[in-house]
């Protein structure tokens, strides 16, 4: 049997690999939902845009407004910030009720994403397959 990858280097791959292109909402929501959505489950990502007149009539799908992922009983958020990183948000619930809410740094934020998915991975043999395509093996 090959070796296993130890999960800590694998984690830090995948958060190293998710702050990489947090700064450009639009290519993050792509990567995020073409690379992970298929492989989570239904719902998990979700991209809001906000769209101009312009963009309606342009068939432009407009900016992203924010990104979620839901993750078992925890919710990453992003969302822009003209100027500066992206507002990272980490919501915790339990039995539907949100227990806690609260800003967090893009480099804690993409832990804790590289985290739950590194744990879906071990359940899904599809979550693992994406995380292999996030991180180009």
């Amino acid at each position: 049997m090959p070796d296993q990858p130890d999960p800590e280097v694998d984690i830090a791959m995948v958060a190293a690999a998710l702050r990489a292109d947090t700064r450009d909402l639009e290519a993050y929501a792509t990567i995020l939902t073409s690379t992970l959505g298929d492989a989570l489950p239904p719902g998990a990502v979700e991209v809001e845009w906000k769209r101009s007149l312009g963009d309606r009539v342009a068939g432009r799908r407009g900016s992203v407004e924010r990104i979620r992922a839901r993750l078992d009983d925890v919710t990453l958020e992003l969302e822009p910030a003209p100027g500066r990183a992206p507002r990272a948000r980490i919501v915790t619930e339990v039995g539907g009720v949100v227990i806690s809410r609260r800003d967090t740094s893009i480099e804690e934020w993409a832990q804790t994403l590289a985290g739950r998915l590194a744990e879906q991975a071990q359940r899904s043999e599809a979550a693992r397959i994406a995380l292999e395509r996030l991180l180009g093996l």
